[in-house]
């Protein structure tokens, strides 16, 4: 029975390992009882055991180390590698919850283009490029928020306890007096007192003498913005004297600086319209600023410019009807680009540019400028040095043969309808030959509307110039080919609107650079002009100090979606 016992315990630990096993047949073996398992009918068990003694031994080799509170053995016996791990713990947790923290902000973080100096860096995105339109992510990041809110209640002064009245004139053209608008109410709210109507002062230039109910909707201006700023349509009747508000020096607050702070109107100008009542402020031309007021009263303005000052409906519907025309001049609808060509003969001058032209234009010209801007004239010597240093630096107008260039090296077909949005252009139709043949497709206000439709808006200089800025708004791609208040205004609007629309601001130092290379190719152009202008295009952009607030409306005017 010993030696039975004997051969059993010899048999089991035979048959314990596989491999020894596999040797020894059950046949040519005694040693082997009649009850040993088939090596194939245990298979699937073998399998699965030897994986995990692996993994046993991987964690008891290399994580043991670490993590010894995973194993009480060694936990016990080595206290102080249980403290390390522990920490190591709570570093792996906290760096994963950063990691993961961040890639949650990142997928939700708006669409928003960064400066890098000089150049803008906007996030990529997989959409393919389009002529018409911006990405799909840079439309749905961003919304208006500038619009009344009708929860809040009004915090104005009744008109009897107003800190007084303000007075003033909205000078320059229809977008100048817009903005001066904008900024006489922000002024009312700034220093709580009453806004009289402003009056639009004539200009030299446009030689206007159109009034504010004229052109914009009265009626909607007061009302949308009674909860903001109290405003009355006239002098107060107990005032008797209102040639005295046009002309004393009494009644005039003069030393406003230019982009003056919320702090000067409280310290240096309320005081004085607390004492004399009513008090007209001159000039007023940029003379509030940007980043040195509170963001209340820049969101405040935005909702002046977006919301309440609209234009009378006569002016909207046949702005209305130019649209339509433009996107269904080809028999079915299509998109359509405005183009604001700031090329007139005030605009040409007024740069102090040297422009393509004959000895007897150019002598014209020099002539005109003497006589128009003599101080900066002077002799007429320094001219050419600084007209070729303006056009290096990107600061002249646009020739309608560089947009034509321009254009076609973006991809714009020779088929793309185009709105000229335009005064009389400087050299007539001479200079906008290029233009012309290369797109031929141009059309004005004058040429989509029959006379009898504009003589209606003849009589007032700025009520063609609405027409103008509506289409401009309403248009699929809208391109400057300058600087100027039209410009700034219809870029913000349209990016307040939202940015899908293309609002191309041309890089003029590049055109500059590039049309006065003899050696650049057209290959090389047209690289460079698509890869400058991927990011000129009326993006969602972050703001600066001293932006400006027309232009680029979405810090203080817009919210993340």
């Amino acid at each position: 029975m010993a030696e039975l016992r004997h051969s059993s315990s010899i048999g089991n630990r035979v048959t314990a390992s596989p491999r020894k096993r596999d040797d020894v047949t059950a046949s040519s073996s005694p040693l082997v009882p009649d009850s040993a398992p088939n090596v194939d009918d245990d298979d699937d068990d073998y399998r699965g055991r030897y994986p995990r003694d692996r993994f046993r031994s991987f964690c008891s080799s290399h994580l043991q180390p670490l993590f010894p509170f995973f194993f009480p053995d060694e936990s016990r016996s080595h206290p102080h590698k249980l403290k390390i791990s522990l920490f190591l713990l709570v570093v792996l947790i906290l760096s994963l919850v950063v990691l993961i923290s961040s890639v949650v902000h990142r997928l939700n973080a708006p669409y928003l283009c960064k400066k890098d100096g000089i150049t803008l860096q906007c996030p990529p995105v997989k959409e393919p490029s389009s002529l018409w339109e911006n990405p799909y992510s840079s439309t749905t990041s961003w919304k208006p928020c500038a619009e009344r809110r009708e929860e809040l209640k009004s915090d104005i002064l009744p008109e009897n306890a107003t800190n007084g009245y303000i007075f003033i004139h909205a000078e320059g053209g229809l977008n100048q007096q817009r903005i001066a608008i904008c900024n006489a109410v922000a002024v009312a709210k700034i220093m709580n007192a009453t806004l009289i109507l402003p009056v639009l002062k004539q200009d030299q230039i446009w030689k206007d003498q159109t009034k504010l109910e004229d052109i914009f909707d009265v009626d909607h201006f007061i009302n949308y913005l009674k909860d903001d700023v109290q405003i009355v349509r006239d002098i107060p009747e107990w005032f008797t004297d209102k040639a005295e508000l046009f002309s004393s020096i009494r009644r005039t607050v003069k030393n406003i600086p230019k982009y003056a702070s919320a702090e000067f109107y409280i310290d240096n100008v309320l005081p004085r319209v607390k004492e004399k009542k009513i008090m007209s402020l001159k000039p007023f031309v940029d003379r509030l600023g940007y980043d040195n007021v509170p963001p209340e009263i820049n969101k405040l303005r935005c909702r002046v410019n977006y919301h309440a000052l609209k234009f009378l409906p006569e002016i909207e519907q046949m702005a209305d009807q130019l649209v339509s025309r433009m996107r269904n001049r080809t028999g079915s609808s299509n998109p359509f680009m405005a183009l604001h060509l700031r090329f007139e003969k005030g605009m040409v001058g007024l740069s102090f540019c040297d422009f393509v032209g004959t000895r007897s234009e150019k002598d014209l010209m020099a002539a005109y400028r003497k006589k128009e801007w003599p101080r900066r004239f002077k002799d007429g010597s320094h001219l050419w040095a600084l007209a070729l240093q303006k056009r290096k630096e990107g600061r002249c107008p646009l020739e309608p043969g560089e947009v034509a260039v321009l254009l076609r090296a973006m991809g714009y077909p020779k088929e793309t309808q185009i709105y000229v949005a335009s005064g009389q252009v400087y050299g007539g139709q001479n200079r906008m030959a290029p233009l012309r043949n290369m797109f031929p497709n141009l059309v004005t206000k004058e040429e989509l509307a029959t006379k009898p439709e504009l003589d209606g808006f003849r009589k007032h200089v700025t009520s063609l110039a609405a027409l103008d800025f509506l289409v401009c708004l309403k248009s699929d791609v809208f391109v400057m080919t300058h600087g100027g208040n039209f410009a700034k205004l219809i870029i913000g609007h349209r990016r307040y609107m939202g940015h899908r629309l293309k609002s191309i601001k041309p890089d003029k130092g590049l055109m500059s650079k590039s049309l006065g290379d003899p050696y650049m190719g057209w290959a090389s152009f047209v690289e460079d002009a698509v890869i400058t202008h991927q990011t000129r295009t009326g993006l969602p952009e972050e703001t600066f100090p001293n932006y400006d607030l027309w232009e680029n409306p979405l810090t203080n005017c817009m919210c993340k979606a």
